[in-house]
């Protein structure tokens, strides 16, 4: 018997629509939660609308520092592109608001945990997949899984029904989902894969067309993998996020879009705005690429699709994710640096690199004279690495 639910608000459409589902469906105490991830809403209205909307208690928890800090900063020491494209913004706030919302279930004492995920995305198994890894007995209700509603589009009919305000309309459903590490857009217009996205969708990057005709220099120091300064300046992990947000979007830099592989087989067109995460994912390679050994970093990068999956899967508090994690930060003890970036018209171009700790040597990699390396020692190192080659050829052609 389901008495109390705790529910993992954002404000919009479904989650609204979630809070007065739930008291109909179980009868029971919805509370809501809603993290602030800054996703750019003023939260005094969402608490407010959560209550007019039936939730009995509202929890907005600051998660700001901690979102960036302790996800969003390990994953990026682990260079985590998911299919080569994707910088996993919604991936990596979901095992986080999941463990917030565990919490708050824990404190007050409730049956259940609900979430606003539909049946066909990946964001019902990052949720719940956290909650069952933290908390084994909890129960779980998914609205999309149970309800009749088959779209969007009957959402907002049952919203205007009862009275709920949402900012959905007909016309423009696509669903967003933002925080201060990216924003992304899918659905509604978004679903034919040929056409453009409309040039009034975009929030946090500026059109290439409208950016400046100047390029802007920035220099950004890192710590053992981590971003610490941005032009010698020392900001928290969230200021220096959100800083490189407002230069890059400025400069049009992060925009993507995609069609990638949901973890439930279906293929989804996504289009995102990464801008900050993008200049922090080149800054980073650019002192990892003379601070780490070369066996060290191709290793690395053998492992970085993996890890990569693991967090767009919603396995965050896996036990190989954890294995992996610790691993990578040890690796990361050297990588302290600054790198210096090119930003103009849409690029984040790597223009300089340095490091207390770089491996980097000028006489040994000049074209120019010097005494360090004998040329002559490349002659047998070729033709140790030859054997096996020619070993095949002489096979094929019946020598041996």
């Amino acid at each position: 018997m389901v008495k109390k639910i705790v529910l993992a608000y954002s404000g919009g459409l479904d989650t609204s629509v979630a809070i007065q589902w739930l008291k109909e469906t179980y009868n029971a105490e919805v509370i809501a939660f809603c993290a602030d991830l800054w996703q750019g809403e003023d939260l005094r209205k969402v608490r407010q609308k959560a209550l007019r909307t039936g939730a009995s208690k509202v929890y907005i928890e600051d998660l700001r520092e901690e979102f960036v800090r302790d996800y969003i900063f390990p994953m990026l020491r682990a260079n985590a592109v998911y299919e080569g494209t994707y910088l996993l913004g919604t991936s990596i706030a979901r095992p986080l608001i999941a463990k917030k919302q565990i919490e708050i279930a824990i404190k007050e004492g409730a049956d259940a945990v609900a979430h606003g995920a539909t049946g066909k995305g990946n964001d019902q198994i990052r949720f719940e997949l956290t909650y069952y890894a933290l908390k084994p007995d909890i129960k779980v209700v998914a609205p999309w899984r149970e309800w009749s509603f088959d779209s969007r589009e009957s959402l907002i009919d049952y919203s205007e029904r009862h009275g709920i305000p949402v900012t959905a309309t007909k016309a423009k459903p696509f669903s967003t989902d933002q925080n201060i590490f990216h924003i992304s857009y899918e659905g509604g217009i978004l679903e034919d894969p040929w056409k453009e996205p409309p040039t009034d969708m975009y929030t946090m990057t500026t059109p290439l067309e409208k950016t400046p005709d100047r390029p802007a220099y920035i220099e950004i120091a890192f710590e053992k993998g981590d971003p610490v300064s941005i032009n010698g300046k020392k900001m928290s992990p969230a200021k220096l996020l959100q800083k490189l947000n407002e230069i890059g979007g400025r400069h049009g830099v992060g925009r993507i879009d995609i069609v990638e592989n949901r973890f439930v087989g279906i293929k989804s067109r996504g289009v995102y705005e990464t801008p900050g995460g993008t200049i922090l994912h080149h800054a980073r390679r650019a002192v990892e690429s003379i601070t780490l050994d070369r066996e060290v970093k191709h290793m690395l990068d053998s492992l970085m699709p993996k890890y990569a999956e693991l967090i767009y899967y919603g396995y965050w508090f896996s036990p190989e994710r954890i294995a992996l994690q610790s691993m990578i930060d040890r690796v990361q003890e050297n990588v302290t640096g600054t790198a210096r970036l090119k930003l103009y018209k849409g690029n984040c171009l790597t223009v300089g690199r340095k490091s207390p700790y770089s491996l980097y040597s000028a006489k040994l990699a000049t074209f120019e004279a010097e005494d360090v390396y004998n040329q002559k020692d490349a002659e047998g190192f070729i033709k140790l690495h030859a054997l096996r080659l020619k070993a095949n050829q002489s096979l094929r052609k019946g020598n041996v």
